[in-house]
């Protein structure tokens, strides 16, 4: 097996970053979800409720980030080290309130204006919890960025394949890996290998990580990362073949064991 694919997300339900390597920090792949969009109740605003995020293309700069989306001026943002901070959850519902700092008011109105709606960007200077302990398989400790659940998710390439085969014998056409916005894309396993993987740890270059579960699918698996258009597929699929337990898998969550380096092309390895 080998790593086939690296990405990133600077503000979390924004358009991926392709990487030929990044580096392993506890919370995640550095640069990776520490910024988030949130409304006017400190709630984060993803793909969910608006598609219109895939056409925010946000590149990692030292100290900050630069902004960038079709018909905007670009604009450069720094990390707002010395602003006061905000109370902000991931979700609405039974997450912890985690500090994080404003960005301030050019970046506010920025993204008001891509996304149609009232919003601020906050980041996240000090990862720390967000979800209580207890509350998942294998908990991850304080060290978590905006990420929805765990820090990293990995994908196989062959899974791909499956379900789009699923796919076409249904009459719909293909779907890319950027539906389901991994961190890891992996290569030369089975298909649905990564299912039998729960509970045991990898290697990738000289990073190890543990796997926590399998991924539970949403709504933003059927939106086109390119265009913000929506569909039914390929949760529609995912549910005739991939419901288990009333889950639509696809996908492994991951948790880093300790910092280190990746890159594509790096062998995958279970290690226990």
């Amino acid at each position: 097996m080998r790593l086939a694919a690296v990405h990133t997300y600077p503000v979390k339900g924004c358009h991926r970053l392709d990487h030929d390597g990044a580096r392993v920090e506890p919370w995640g792949l550095a640069g990776d979800r520490r910024w988030m969009v949130v409304d006017a109740h400190g709630v984060g605003v993803t793909q969910r409720e608006t598609s219109a995020l895939v056409g925010l293309r946000a590149q990692v700069r030292d100290g900050g980030l630069m902004l960038r989306a079709a018909g905007r001026p670009d604009l450069a943002v720094l990390e707002p080290t010395d602003a006061q901070p905000v109370p902000v959850r991931t979700f609405r519902s039974r997450l912890l309130p985690v500090p994080a700092l404003p960005a301030g008011p050019p970046a506010d109105d920025w993204i008001t204006a891509l996304l149609g709606r009232p919003v601020r960007l906050v980041w996240l200077g000090r990862p720390t919890r967000h979800i209580a302990a207890g509350d998942r398989e294998h908990d991850t400790g304080d060290q978590v960025s905006f990420a929805d659940a765990y820090p990293l998710l990995l994908t196989g390439a062959a899974s791909l394949d499956a379900l789009n085969g699923w796919l076409a014998e249904a009459g719909e056409p293909p779907v890319p890996m950027a539906r389901f916005r991994p961190n890891l894309v992996v290569e030369g396993a089975p298909a649905w290998a990564e299912d039998g993987w729960a509970g045991r740890r990898l290697r990738v270059g000289s990073a190890v990580f543990s796997a926590a579960g399998p991924c539970d699918r949403c709504l933003v698996t059927t939106t086109d990362q390119e265009t913000g258009v929506r569909g039914k597929e390929p949760l529609r699929t995912l549910a005739r073949h991939r419901n288990i337990g009333q889950k639509l898998l696809f996908g492994l969550h991951l948790v880093s064991d300790g910092p280190g380096e990746i890159n594509v092309g790096d062998p995958v390895t279970l290690v226990d």
